[in-house]
């Protein structure tokens, strides 16, 4: 039975299922424990979506950075394919996303959903700038000068251009400025305020705040907001996103939860993370809507944390450390990288999905699935059309089917680019493409072939071995990225 069929049989019998999408932020392959019971860390939100839904253990973002990532996803599309090459955009940037581009939220919104987006944004807003917009802004990722906007002027462009009924944001991650609250199109309180710098582990760069903002509440805030949503009477079902601000940094913990996770402020943040998701399923319960709910939570790119260096401190020593020991806490598994980076580390992501009477409780699936393949399967499970430019959907994995996704793509910081398909995964340099050194650059002359049945861990580059491979996920990737990739890279390099 084809995914259409599918689809069909289930909006037939039952209506179209309210949809939560929670999209963490930073959160680690190895941060929750069903996909490292190693973790000393409590997890009970996950643990219970891992017994009442399936888990996937194979799951990527499109990026190994959380711009590019949000374009994805909520387009169906790589964001290599926008103007955003590389990199991430800043609080202030313009909007990434084109108003005439469809999203999963117009889609939803077109099948007789009320659509919400509640938590951070980080794809770009339609500030007014009353002198003319700054060239800082041109360039992605860069933050213009202070005091530029006109915060008392509606937002040009964001989510209500983008299919989104309601929204309640903060612009982008809560380690940059503005330090506002968006609601609508306009801001709930204006930054008259400035906040200095802050260190690592609460890191924040100073800038424009709103006086009534605190970034140790960002999190509650939002949960509350998101509650709401889920609480209100309506006839239409609810598709509901909801971007996380954690763990990304600033690791600005509540104080109820300060000592619960046991490794430090960094495991506390987890702890916090994994209560914000059980909340938002008790809010579920509480509105006799759990039956009726398709919930997805997953991560918008691998954990900012990084292996330390043999005798180094790591953050269970000192909290100011971005790095963790392999015998305190694998935040991102067994994994190799971090965030950024083309290794595993930067996108293979946490990927729960639970669907009472739909998906099989406890099941664990290891098919190969990428982020840009949400707006496509929710497009189907409401009677939809599913086209999207890169997406595929996955309802044939969630409903336990066999499934062969194909080749994905994946990206990293730097722009460069890796290919997957089953086993095999083909790089595109001679580096990380991240953080981790070396950093190499895209299409720098090298490829380099892993088998990840035998080699989760990335240490033996096989290229040589299978040359008959490397030509055919070369040319996978020049038929879905074309212009992307150089003319004169050389396929049998």
């Amino acid at each position: 039975m084809t995914a259409l069929l599918l689809a069909a049989a289930l909006v037939s019998a039952d209506g179209p299922p309210n949809v939560l999408l929670i999209l963490c932020d930073d959160l680690g392959y190895g941060d929750v424990s069903p996909l490292n019971p190693a973790s000393t860390i409590p997890t009970p939100a996950f643990h219970r979506l891992a017994g009442e839904g399936m888990t996937f253990t194979d799951a990527h973002t499109p990026s190994a950075v959380c711009t590019p990532t949000r374009y994805g996803l909520l387009t169906g599309r790589y964001a290599w394919r926008s103007p955003l090459k590389k990199g991430v955009l800043g609080g202030y940037s313009k909007p990434l996303i084109e108003e005439d581009r469809s999203t999963v939220a117009d889609v939803m919104k077109a099948a007789g959903y009320r659509t919400s987006v509640v938590g951070k944004w980080h794809l770009g807003l339609g500030w007014q700038w009353p002198n003319g917009t700054p060239k800082g802004i041109d360039n992605f990722g860069k933050q213009p000068g202070e005091g530029q906007v006109d915060f008392s002027k509606p937002i040009a462009g964001g989510p209500s251009k983008l299919g989104f009924d309601h929204n309640f944001l903060i612009p982008a991650s809560l380690d940059m400025t503005p330090y506002v609250y968006v609601v609508g199109d306009g801001v709930e309180e204006g930054p008259t305020g400035r906040i200095e710098n802050s260190g690592f582990p609460a890191f924040y760069r100073g800038g424009a705040i709103a006086p009534s903002f605190r970034h140790v509440e960002v999190l509650d805030r939002l949960v509350e907001e998101a509650s709401n949503v889920i609480s209100q009477e309506s006839d239409k079902p609810f598709f509901l996103y909801v971007p996380f601000s954690s763990p990304h940094k600033p690791v600005v913990v509540a104080d109820r939860f300060k000592g619960k996770g046991g490794l430090g402020p960094y495991s506390d943040f987890i702890v916090q993370t994994d209560d914000a998701v059980g909340r938002l399923l008790d809010a579920l319960d509480a509105g006799g809507r759990a039956g009726d709910t398709l919930v997805i939570v997953t991560s918008d790119n691998g954990s900012f944390m990084r292996k330390a260096g043999d005798g180094r401190p790591d953050h269970t020593d000192d909290p100011t450390q971005q790095a963790y020991r392999p015998d305190s806490h694998l935040a991102n598994g067994p994994l190799r990288g971090t965030k950024a980076d083309i290794y595993e580390a930067g996108h293979r992501v946490p990927f729960f999905v639970r669907w009472p009477g739909q998906v099989e409780a406890g099941a664990t699936s290891d098919a190969v699935i990428s982020l840009v393949d949400v707006r496509p399967t929710l497009a189907l499970i409401a009677d939809q059309e599913p086209a999207a430019e890169d997406g595929e959907s996955m309802l044939p994995a969630l409903l336990g089917r066999d499934y062969d996704r194909g080749p994905i793509i994946n990206h990293s910081a730097n722009g460069t680019f890796a290919v997957r398909d089953g086993r095999w995964k083909l790089i595109f340099s001679s580096g990380s493409g991240g953080r981790q050194k070396p950093a190499g650059k895209p299409f720098d002359g090298v490829v380099r072939l892993f088998d990840l049945s035998s080699d989760l861990a990335e240490t033996t580059n096989v290229a040589a071995d299978h040359p008959a491979v490397v030509e055919r996920l070369t040319a996978a990737l020049r038929e879905i990225a074309g212009d992307e990739v150089p003319a004169e890279f050389a396929e049998d390099k």
